[in-house]
């Protein structure tokens, strides 16, 4: 019997603010090779993000060989991308990009602990490609949506009536999750999609003065 080809997670938009809040991981099984999740305040797992943003700044941080670090900055924050002799092409492109430059970026979330106890959380890129502006702009609105749906379905898990004298469990598994660990105000990452929409839509006005 052939064994089984584990698929390809999907990748998840999120914009940086929310990304860099994402500093719970976990894994389904106790498997070695079970994929490693970062969970989304708004209540979801991520074991792959997409991301486009402004590549702005690109640093060789390695010592022995190779590491290089991107700064990829959305209308919410910065996303830091690593990328060394395990990820040659994605290396490359932060090597050989010119900053500033559009990028598209899939890759895995990681997180670190400093030793002051705070967890850092970064991007490890399978792929960075150079793209437009139109391309970019579509991921914001996309993101947008996507971001505004995850909340939409974590404020109805947690709004089902409660039993008697008691509080309404969030019944989706990873909003609970999301629950306990963060304990998430909402309306922070609903105030960064509006900030990114008017973002946008700045944006546009420029360019069709322009």
């Amino acid at each position: 019997m052939s064994a089984s080809v584990p698929t390809r997670e999907v990748a998840r938009r999120a914009f940086a603010a929310e990304f860099n809040d994402a500093t719970y991981t976990f894994k389904e099984s106790d498997d070695d090779r079970a994929p490693v999740y970062s969970l989304l305040p708004t209540g979801e797992r991520a074991n792959r993000v997409f991301v486009v943003g402004t590549l702005t700044e690109t640093e060789d941080v390695g010592e022995d060989s190779e590491y290089w670090r991107g700064r990829i900055v959305d209308p919410t924050g910065t996303f830091f991308a690593y990328a060394g002799q395990y990820q040659p092409e994605a290396a490359s492109a932060l090597r050989e990009t010119e900053t500033p430059a559009y990028v598209s970026v899939v890759g895995k979330p990681r997180t670190y602990e400093t030793e002051e106890g705070d967890v850092n959380v970064s991007l490890r890129p399978e792929s960075i490609t150079i793209v437009d502006a139109a391309t970019r702009n579509r991921w914001v609105a996309e993101t947008a949506e996507r971001t505004l749906d995850r909340i939409e379905a974590f404020d109805g898990a947690a709004s089902e009536t409660p039993p008697e004298g008691g509080e309404a469990a969030v019944s989706d598994e990873y909003a609970a999750m999301a629950e306990t660990q963060y304990d998430p105000d909402l309306a922070v990452y609903r105030d960064q999609v509006v900030k990114a929409l008017e973002d946008l839509e700045a944006d546009a006005e420029v360019a069709a003065e322009a």
